[in-house]
Order: structure tokens, then sequence, then C-alpha cells
């Protein structure tokens, strides 16, 4: 399984990025996908997450309200928007990807697969 993020960058506190990830080599019908985070000296932070085969999905507390998940099954794509952005958001941002599952769950105990994060700064 491959994961590829993108869509990183610099952006000042209130702006807005959107996290694309590109999923290859999963073969299951249905899974569960998310984002995660770790920023310096913090621990790993399940952001949000997302099963196909119900289209729940989770968000921490720290970004309900500011940012959406989303997925393009045709292109084997999930995004994540991010609006209102703070500064501490800054951290490093990677797409993982696990059987489908609770997506609460998932997002909360981690996941089997992750990619290469991207890198999110907010700063002003």
């Amino acid at each position: 399984v491959q994961l590829q993020a993108s869509g990183g960058g610099l952006v000042q506190p209130g702006g807005s990025l959107r996290l694309s990830c590109v999923a290859s080599g999963w073969t299951e019908e249905h899974y569960t996908i998310g984002w995660f985070r770790q920023a310096p000296g913090k621990e790993r932070e399940g952001v949000s997450c997302m099963s196909s085969r119900d289209g729940n999905w989770y968000y921490s507390d720290s970004v309900k309200g500011r940012f959406t998940i989303s997925k393009d099954d045709v292109k084997k794509v999930v995004y994540l928007q991010m609006n209102s952005l703070k500064l501490e958001d800054t951290a490093v941002y990677h797409c993982a990807i696990d059987r489908a599952g609770s997506s609460w769950y998932l997002c909360k105990h981690g996941m089997n697969y992750y990619g290469k994060g991207t890198q999110v700064t907010v700063s002003s």
C-alpha cells in the first residue's frame, strides 16, 4: 500500500489549505482512511477519519467545524479541507488507511498503513 500526501505549505492564521492523498495498492473493497498529524514534541493526533463502508466520519475536537474530510472513490484520493487555520495546526500531516472499521476507533488508536507526511505551517 502506498499513500502520497500533498498540499501542505505556509499559510497565515485564518487561511485555508487543502491536503490531498492518493492511495494505491489497496485491494479490499472497504477501508477506513484518515488524516493524522504530529507536531514537534507532541504525540500523533488523529485529525479526521472516514469509513468507506458506512460513510461515518470522525473529527477531533481541535478541528471540528474547521476541517472537512472527503474522498473521491474514482480517483482514489482523500482530501482534507482545512479552514480557519490556527497556529496550533502547525504539524506534519500524514494520511493513513486500514481495513474497514470504526472511524472513531481507528482515528483514536491509529491505523496500520501511513504515508509520508506533508508539512503544514501556520504562521504570521
